[in-house]
C-alpha cells in the first residue's frame, strides 16, 4: 500500500505531504484547490506522462516521491532487486521528477530506472478508477479486456492455448501465402539454378583443376624452347657425344681441376679438402646433365595435346565468368544452388503439408475459441449480475445491466468474441450501448457500479478513484461512500470526491488547501482530525464551514459512516 506521498512544484502544490492510511482515504477541497494534483502526483509516480506544463510556475521542476509498502513475499521485490534498487525496512521508495524543460527522470530504491519499469510495476501495486477510465470502457476493446480481467484464472488457461494455435496458424497461413503468391518467382529461380547446375555437369570440372591445365598449357606453348635450353644446358655441363670435336665442357673442367689438386692433396689437408670438394661438384653436376637429358627427350611438341587443353580451359573460363571468379568457387556455388533446388522442388509438398496443417489448426482455433466464448458467457453474466445489484443500491433499482458476448466468424488475438455493456435503464426497455443508454449521471452510477465490481477482481493492494461520482447525489451518494468503505476493508483506498456523503466513511481525511497572497497561489495538504472533518463536511454541504444546519448534517453523517464501518 502507499504510505506516503510527497509533492513539491506540481501544479498549485507548492510542497505537501500525503500521509496515507491503510484503510479508505478520502481527498477533498475547493474547485481549484489542487485535488487533482493529487491524483497527477500519483499518476506520475508510476510512470504516467510527464508534463512538464504541470511544473509550477518558477520551479525547476516537479517531483513526487513516494513510500510504498510492499509484500515481502511478492513479486514486485523481485524485480526491484533485478533492477539494482533496495527496500528501506520493507518500504519501497520510488520518486519521479521532471523539469520546466520536459526531462523525465526516475528512480527505483535509489537506483536510476527507465520509466517503463515502473509502468510495470504499477500492474502489481495500484489500479486506477477515474473519469478518463470511464471513457476508455465505452471502447468495445476495453469493454472486453475488463470482462477478461473479471472472468481471471478461470480464463487463462484456454486463452493460453488459443494464443499459441492463434500465432501457429498465422505463421502457416503467413508461410503458405508466401508459398502461393511468389510461385511463378520460385519457378523461374528453380528454371535458373537447374541451368547452371546442368552446365556445371555438363562441363565436370575438378577442383585444382584450372591451376594444372593452366601449367599444362604453359608447358606445351614453349615446348621447343624448353627442349632447346635443356639439350644446350646438357652439352655445356657433359659435353655433346655426337660433335667431331671434342668441345670442353663443366664435367670435364671440373675433373681436370680434381685431378691437379688430388695429385698434391697429401702435402696439405686444407688442399685435400677443396679437392674433395671438387669431386662432389662433379657428381652433382654430372647428375644435372642426366636428368636435363631425360628433360630434353620429354618434352615435345604436342599440338592436339595444347588445343585440348586451351579448349578445356576456355570451357572453365566460361564457368568462372558466371558463377565464381575462381573455379573452387564454381563448385561451391553448385552445391549451395543444389541443395537450394532441392528446397525449391519441395514446395508442392510443403505448401500440401501446410495445408493440412492450416486445416488442423483452424479446427483447433474453433475449439479454443469456443471454449473462451463459454468462459467469458459465464463471467458475463455473473459481472451483469452484481453490477445489477450495485445499480440497485446506487438509486438505479429498475436498471439492468447486460454484458453481451458475440461470436464473430473472424478470429483475433484474443478470440472470436465481441464483448460490449449495455444498460437497460428501465423495466420493459431494450438493453443499449452505455453511451446510448444512459444519461450523464446514470452513466456516472453505472461505470462506478462497473468500477467497484471490477476492482473487487483486481488482485492488487491501492485502488484510486478520482471523482467518478460526478453527477451523483442524495441517496446514491451515500451508496457510494458505503461501498468504497466496504472495498477499503480489503485493500486501501484513495478517493477524490466533491461528495460529503462519500468523504464522511473515509477512515481518513485529506484536505487540499489553497493558499493565496495576492501574487501567488499554493496549496498544500492536511490531515483532518474530528472537529477538521465536520468543518470540511459542513462546507461541503452548505457552502459554509460554520453553517449550524450544515454541521449538524456533518455530525449525522459521520455517525452513519461509523455505524457502517
Amino acid at each position: 500500500m502507499v504510505d506516503e506521498v510527497r509533492i513539491q512544484g506540481l501544479g498549485v502544490i507548492d510542497e505537501a505531504v500525503l500521509d496515507l492510511s491503510p484503510g479508505f482515504n478520502v481527498v477533498t477541497g475547493e474547485t481549484g484547490a489542487g485535488k487533482t494534483m493529487v491524483v497527477t502526483s500519483l499518476g506520475l509516480m508510476f510512470g504516467g506522462r510527464a508534463d512538464p506544463q504541470r511544473v509550477r510556475p518558477g520551479a525547476e521542476r516537479a517531483t513526487v516521491e513516494g513510500r510504498i509498502v510492499v509484500d515481502p513475499g511478492g513479486r514486485v521485490i523481485d524485480r526491484v532487486e533485478e533492477a539494482g534498487g533496495e527496500l528501506d525496512e520493507g518500504t519501497l521508495i520510488i520518486t519521479r521528477s521532471v523539469s520546466a524543460e520536459g526531462r523525465s527522470r526516475a528512480f527505483l530504491g535509489g537506483r536510476s530506472v527507465p520509466v517503463s519499469l515502473l509502468i510495470n510495476l504499477a500492474d502489481d501495486l495500484v489500479a486506477v478508477h477515474g473519469q478518463s477510465d470511464q471513457q476508455r470502457l465505452l471502447q468495445a476493446g476495453r469493454q472486453r479486456g475488463a470482462l477478461d480481467r473479471y472472468a481471471g484464472s478461470a480464463l487463462t488457461k484456454p486463452m493460453r492455448a488459443y494464443t499459441t494455435a492463434y500465432q501457429r496458424h498465422r505463421q502457416v497461413t503467413a508461410l503458405l501465402e508466401e508459398l502461393t503468391t511468389r510461385a511463378r518467382e520460385r519457378a523461374q529461380e528453380a528454371d535458373m539454378l537447374r541451368f547452371g547446375l546442368e552446365e556445371i555437369e555438363k562441363v565436370d570440372p575438378k577442383p585444382g583443376e584450372d591451376a594444372e591445365l593452366a601449367a599444362e598449357e604453359e608447358r606445351l606453348g614453349h615446348a621447343d624452347a624448353l627442349r632447346n635450353a635443356a639439350t644446350t644446358s646438357h652439352e655445356a655441363l657433359l659435353g655433346d657425344p655426337a660433335a667431331a670435336l671434342e668441345a670442353a665442357n663443366v664435367v670435364g673442367l671440373l675433373g681436370s681441376a680434381r685431378h691437379a689438386l688430388d695429385a698434391v692433396r697429401d702435402h696439405d689437408p686444407a688442399l685435400a679438402a677443396l679437392a674433395d670438394r671438387l669431386a662432389e661438384a662433379g657428381y652433382l653436376v654430372s647428375d644435372v646433365g642426366t636428368e636435363l637429358a631425360a628433360y630434353a627427350e620429354s618434352v615435345e611438341a604436342d599440338p592436339a595435346r595444347l588445343a585440348a587443353v586451351q579448349e578445356r580451359r576456355a570451357e572453365l573460363t566460361g564457368l568462372t565468368r558466371k558463377y565464381g571468379e575462381t573455379l573452387d568457387q564454381v563448385l561451391e556455388w553448385a552445391r549451395k544452388s543444389a541443395a537450394r533446388l532441392i528446397e525449391l522442388e519441395g514446395d508442392d509438398d510443403r505448401i500440401e503439408a501446410l495445408q493440412a496443417e492450416e486445416a488442423e489448426l483452424i479446427e483447433r482455433l474453433a475449439a479454443e475459441a469456443a471454449e473462451l466464448t463459454e468462459v467469458r458467457t459465464r463471467a458475463a453474466e455473473r459481472f451483469s449480475e452484481a453490477v445489477t445489484q450495485e445499480l440497485t443500491a446506487l438509486a438505479m433499482p429498475h436498471a439492468r445491466v447486460v454484458v453481451s458476448v458475440t461470436r464473430t466468424p473472424e478470429y483475433g488475438p484474443h478470440g472470436a468474441d465481441e464483448v460490449e455493456v449495455r444498460l437497460a435503464p428501465h423495466p420493459g426497455s431494450q438493453p443499449l450501448p452505455l453511451h446510448k443508454g444512459a444519461s450523464g449521471g446514470e452513466l456516472s452510477r453505472v461505470m462506478l457500479a462497473i468500477e467497484v465490481v471490477f476492482a473487487g477482481a483486481d488482485p492488487v493492494p491501492t485502488f484510486v478513484f478520482d471523482e467518478v461520482d460526478a453527477g451523483v447525489g442524495g441517496k446514491a451518494a451515500v451508496e457510494i461512500g458505503r461501498r468504497l468503505a466496504r472495498l477499503a476493508r480489503n485493500a486501501q483506498v484513495i478517493v477524490v470526491t466533491h461528495l460529503p456523503q462519500v468523504a464522511a466513511f473515509a477512515d481518513q481525511h485529506l484536505l487540499v488547501e489553497k493558499s493565496d497572497d495576492g501574487l501567488v497561489t499554493s496549496s498544500g495538504v492536511t490531515a483532518l482530525d474530528r472537529e477538521g472533518r465536520l468543518r470540511e463536511l459542513s462546507r461541503m454541504l452548505a457552502g459554509l464551514e460554520d453553517s449550524e444546519l450544515g454541521r449538524a448534517h456533518a455530525e449525522e453523517l459521520l455517525q452513519l459512516a461509523a455505524e457502517e464501518r
